[in-house]
């Protein structure tokens, strides 16, 4: 398995042969992100944070989800079968942001973000307290996971282009809300 790198508040490790896979999912994420059917919450700045499509709807996602409880397995130390994923599609155009919060509402064990698409200033994830954070670059096929009680937010998309990247919680099965 590639290897986690660790850094102040978080974890980085990167999707093997990510380009392909992400290009199916960012022209399915297009196909379906205006569906009624889909769930949106967290509706700041004039745009919603948190889009909730079917895992069904975007079958390259499950290679994702796989790939990421592996390293929070290991991370955690628990097996992959006792661990179970919840994300979501935080989509970013010019000028958004998303602001500071944590993922510690329910029983989450460790939290996560998978670049799609990520262009060049779309926007730093920015870990931890001021003075005392880390601020992490995106670039598509990297993950990063920190511990769900840890504040963070994106800086503003100053590119022309989208930024797309999938939100995660993970908890242990049967123990685990998503939402």
């Amino acid at each position: 398995m590639p290897e986690l790198t660790k850094i102040k508040y978080a974890y980085i490790a990167h999707m093997p042969a990510a380009d392909e896979l992400n290009r199916g999912i960012v022209e399915s994420f297009n196909a379906h992100q205006d569906s009624p059917l889909i769930k949106k919450t967290h509706y700041f700045g004039d745009r919603y944070e948190n889009i909730y499509i079917e895992r069904e709807e975007i079958p390259e996602i499950d290679q994702i989800i796989e790939q990421a409880i592996l390293y929070v397995s290991e991370l955690l130390d628990v097996a992959v079968e006792k661990l179970q994923c919840g994300f979501w599609f935080n989509s970013m155009q010019k000028g958004d942001v998303t602001t500071p919060h944590t993922h510690d509402d329910d029983d989450e064990l460790m939290s996560g973000v998978y670049y799609i698409q990520a262009p060049k200033q779309s926007g730093q994830l920015i870990i931890g307290i001021k003075g005392y954070q880390s601020v992490v670059e995106p670039e598509a096929g990297k993950f990063v996971f920190f511990k769900p009680n840890v504040i963070h937010e994106v800086s503003e998309n100053l590119s022309d282009d989208h930024r797309l990247s999938i939100g995660m919680n993970f908890g242990l099965k049967n123990e685990f809300k998503s939402e």
